[in-house]
C-alpha cells in the first residue's frame, strides 16, 4: 500500500472558514452586524447576505466564536502583525573581549572604554581570560581580572554569569542595564 503525504506546496489554514465549520451553533461577531447565538446554516446565510465570510476565530468557547469578515483581509493584516512584532523584536548581539593572565593596566582600561562602548549600543558583553601552556596555573589571577572588570562596569552592566572556568578559557558575561527613561 503506497503511503500518502499531504502536498507539499499547501500550507494549512489556521482558521475554519464558511463550509468548513463543524458547530450545530455558533456565536456571530462582527462590525455592523446582530450578534449573537445562531444555527451555523442562519450565520452562514448572514454572512453571504453581506458578501463575506464566517470565520471561527475561537474553536474551544461553546459554542465556538465566528466573525463575519473579509477573510483574505483578515489573513493579510495577521501577516503584517507577525512581520512588526519580528521586526520589534531585539536582536542581541555578543562582543567578545578577550585577556592573558598577565593583562597590564593600559591594556585592562583600554579594553574597558571598548566594553562600556559596547554596553552604550545594547551589546552583550563575553569577556574572558585565555591560558596558554603553564599560564593555567594562574587561574586565581584571571578571577581577579575579570571580577575587577565586572566591578569597573558596574554602573553600565549587571553580571549574568560570574567567572566560570571551562577549559583553557575563564569566562564573564555581562548585560547591559536598562537605561531609565
Amino acid at each position: 500500500m503506497r503511503r500518502r503525504y499531504p502536498p507539499r506546496g499547501r500550507v494549512e489554514e489556521p482558521y475554519k472558514v464558511n463550509g468548513k465549520i463543524t458547530a450545530r451553533e455558533v456565536r456571530v461577531v462582527g462590525e455592523g452586524i446582530e450578534q449573537g447565538v445562531f444555527p451555523l446554516a442562519k450565520a452562514l446565510e448572514m454572512a453571504k447576505n453581506e458578501g463575506l465570510d464566517l470565520v471561527e476565530i475561537s474553536a474551544k468557547a461553546t459554542p465556538p466564536v465566528c466573525k463575519i469578515i473579509d477573510y483574505s483581509k483578515f489573513k493579510y493584516d495577521q501577516k503584517k502583525k507577525q512581520k512588526e512584532i519580528k521586526a520589534k523584536a531585539a536582536k542581541t548581539v555578543m562582543k567578545e573581549i578577550r585577556f592573558g593572565p598577565n593583562t597590564d593596566d593600559h591594556d585592562f582600561e583600554f579594553k574597558l572604554k571598548h566594553a562600556i562602548n559596547f554596553l552604550k549600543e545594547g551589546a552583550k558583553v563575553k569577556a574572558y581570560v585565555h591560558f596558554k601552556g603553564r599560564t593555567i596555573v594562574y587561574k586565581e589571577r584571571g578571577e581577579i581580572l575579570l571580577l575587577k572588570f565586572a566591578q569597573a562596569l558596574e554602573e553600565y552592566a549587571k553580571v549574568e554569569q560570574l567567572p566560570k572556568l571551562e577549559g583553557k578559557r575563564m569566562f564573564l558575561f555581562l548585560a547591559p542595564k536598562q537605561q531609565k527613561k
